[in-house]
Parts: structure tokens; sequence; C-alpha cells
């Protein structure tokens, strides 16, 4: 990608952004009951599940978690306890940034406006956003949304709310499976995959590649 300056730079925020803790938390609670590659076996379904729930309509992010959860215990024989999915649920405003996302943040929010649009609850997204040491511009929830990331509607809401077209972002993301793709399929041109090690590489979707945000400010050429 050539240097671009658009009109918003536009971030996924857990995972991307905010370090993802949900396989930290599930290692905490269940870990006890479950030797290291059951564990793993049990993370991954974890994944999985959070992925299928948010697909359909609409619902409250603790639901998300408490479904996930309940069909993740059913799926490797551990006892589901309510009470465990809703303490995974309250962990999540308490997650702060990756280490390189402050100062790379901050240099580019000094001339380029800020937005987030994250699969949250109104009720936890603030916290986090507090903790990554720059302004934004716009945070938008899938509660606002009425619909979670990867679904188009999450994003067509953020252009509606923000006046803009696809091709005035610039998208920035460590996941195909709940950004990239989506923002590739609805034209969003101009895309980041920052690297966190969490998916493979997919050069069909047509992005830029760093590994810190650190290196976000030299793609927008500042």
């Amino acid at each position: 990608m050539s240097t671009f300056r658009p009109k918003f730079i536009t971030f996924d925020c857990y995972g991307t952004l905010t370090r993802f803790q949900m396989a930290e938390a599930a290692q905490d609670i269940y870990g006890a009951e479950l030797d290291a590659p059951r564990m793993a076996q049990f993370i991954r379904n974890f994944a999985a599940y959070r992925l299928d729930e948010i697909l359909g309509d609409w619902k409250p992010y603790d639901a998300v978690i408490h479904n996930a959860v309940e069909r993740t215990c059913r799926k490797n024989g551990v006892a589901f306890r309510p009470e465990d999915a809703r303490a995974i649920y309250e962990r999540v405003p308490g997650w702060g940034p990756h280490p390189d996302v402050p100062e790379g943040l901050a240099k580019v929010a000094r001339e380029i406006p800020l937005v987030i649009l994250s699969n949250a609850m109104e009720e936890q997204i603030h916290h986090n956003v507090a903790k990554l040491g720059a302004p934004f511009h716009a945070v938008f929830t899938a509660q606002a949304a009425g619909a979670y990331k990867p679904r188009f509607r999450a994003f067509e809401y953020m252009f509606d709310q923000l006046g803009c077209n696809p091709e005035d972002v610039l998208h920035c993301s460590s996941s195909f499976r709940y950004d990239l793709m989506s923002a590739h399929d609805l034209g969003i041109t101009n895309k980041v995959w920052v690297n966190r090690g969490h998916e493979p590489a997919n050069p069909y979707y047509g992005y830029t590649e760093i590994k810190s945000i650190a290196d976000l400010p030299g793609i927008v050429g500042l």
C-alpha cells in the first residue's frame, strides 16, 4: 500500500490494541481441572464458540460469553458453572494495551482522527479505551450497532455515523475472520494487518502487514 492519508483510521480494539486475555481467563478457572492438552483444546473450542455466538442476531456480550463457556464445557466434559462465565466477562474492563500501542497511537492521533469499532458493550469498552494513551474521535460498539463483527451491519453503522465511505478509512486489525475479510468485501481498500501471531497471513485480502502499532505512523506518512 502506498502512503495514504485517510479521513479516519479505524481500529479493532480487543486483540489489536488491547491485550485479549480470554485464554488466560479460561486457564485460570479451568486449568486445575484439565491437563495441558485438554486445556489447549478447551481454549480452542472457547474461541470457536465465541465466534459462532456472535454470527446471529445481536445479544449482550455477557450472554455471548455465558453461552460459549457453557458449550465449551459440554464439549470438553467439564462442569459448567454460570458464575465462572460471569467472572470471565467481568475481567474485560481491566485489560490494558499491548506495550507498543500508546506511543504509536498518540503520534498518529495528532494528525488523523482515530476511531474504534469493537465487539463490546458500552459498560466495558470505555475502561479499555482509557488505557490506550491516545484520544479517539469516536468509539462504536456492537451494542450500539446491533451487530457484532464480522457482520457487515457493524461496519455499515460505523460508516453511517462517520458520514464516510469505505474508501475513506484505513482499517487496522489483527484478525482476518472478525475484521479484514469483511472489510475487504465491503470495499475498504486500505487495510493494515497487525500481526499479533494469532492468525496466519492471508495475502488475498490485500493489506499492509505491521508487527507493532509503532510502525503505523510510517504507513500514513508520519
